[in-house]
């Protein structure tokens, strides 16, 4: 039991580390630097395909490869090669300790079926050439897979004392709540990340001078169902649709940060709950501190990455939480 219970926190801690690099890969624009799957032209490293790559450099110089893209690529394969191995072994071993562990081995079954799915995303974004459903979607899943994978280790971890299972049945619903509105932004800021609309709005707080910019294009910018920088009918997406999308981000994260405060609030006020206050409380900061950076300083890679990090931190927050709440 030792075991597994360690390998679901290695894998837990190797979900967060997968999700940042899939954010460095995308926000870097390598996520072609491979443009097959799940080698590097056919190859197992860009070591082997560096001819390959010389003759795509070659033919395209400002095009999407290029031998850094080719590692930081596949390097972001490697790790989540080595997440779905953890993942597999983790099902294995709950499916032989069925009966000795705390819930059973259907959730470590479903998060290989959920691996398996990802897995099937990713190639799906190099061999679909970004289309922006698909890349968000992998983006949602690995998130997914991170809060799973902690829900687990919460799950099969010992009792943290009388403390860590104070009554909370009045925050039952206000803490589903946070987590499915951290949920929904996290799909919007992937969708604003997959359009590339984050410097849609270069101003801050309002976006192209306005509190509600004139002309936005709602129609175009949420269809789900089309190609890169294209509408549904193939033609250019137009610079309004980025910035409904990018303005849409922009409201829905004031209203996740208030309902969060008051959630924080509420903690703190809630005997046992106070650390758990101040935790979202501060993760909460540093997200929207790292959001408002990445408008005012023109998308900084490290800070990109980091708004993402902290989307996730932010979701791992709310899922202890909910955890919390819910265990006698």
């Amino acid at each position: 039991m030792a075991l597994y219970r360690k390998l679901i926190l290695l894998a837990t801690v190797m979900a967060l580390g997968v999700v940042s690099l899939g954010a460095y890969v995308r926000l870097s624009d390598a996520g072609l630097g491979c443009p097959d799957w799940p080698g590097c032209y056919g190859h197992l490293t860009p070591h082997h395909a560096a001819g390959a790559i010389d003759a795509a450099l070659a033919a395209q110089p400002d095009g999407p490869v290029s031998h850094a893209k080719a590692w930081k690529e596949m390097i972001h394969r490697y790790f989540a090669g080595m997440l779905g191995v953890l993942v597999l072994a983790i099902a294995v071993m709950a499916w032989r300790l069925r009966g000795r562990t705390r819930g059973g081995p259907a959730l470590p079954l479903g998060l290989l079926g959920l691996i398996v799915f990802q897995a099937l995303l990713g190639m799906w974004t190099v061999t679909w050439l970004l289309k922006p459903l698909v890349v968000s979607a992998h983006l949602l899943g690995g998130m997914a897979t991170l809060s799973l994978l902690f829900w687990l280790a919460l799950r099969e971890r010992d009792p943290a004392g009388p403390a860590y299972h104070a009554p909370a049945d009045h925050l039952r619903r206000a803490a589903a709540v946070g987590l499915l509105l951290v949920g929904a932004q996290i799909a919007l800021g992937g969708w604003v990340s997959t359009n590339y609309a984050a410097l849609a709005c270069t101003d801050f707080p309002r976006c192209q001078g306005a509190w509600m910019p004139a002309g936005m294009d709602f129609g175009h910018g949420f269809t789900l169902h089309r190609e890169l920088g294209e509408t549904a009918t193939g033609e250019l997406l137009p610079f309004d649709a980025l910035v409904a999308i990018h303005w849409t981000h922009r409201v829905m994260a004031l209203v996740v940060t208030l309902y969060l405060l008051a959630l924080a609030w509420r903690l703190l006020r809630t005997p046992g709950y106070a650390g758990m206050g101040f935790a979202l409380a501060g993760v909460l900061a540093l997200q929207v501190a790292l959001g408002i950076s990445n408008v005012v300083f023109s998308l900084p890679l490290a800070v990109a990455v980091a708004h993402n990090t902290g989307a996730a931190l932010l979701l791992s927050t709310l899922v202890f939480l909910n955890f919390r709440v819910r265990r006698r």
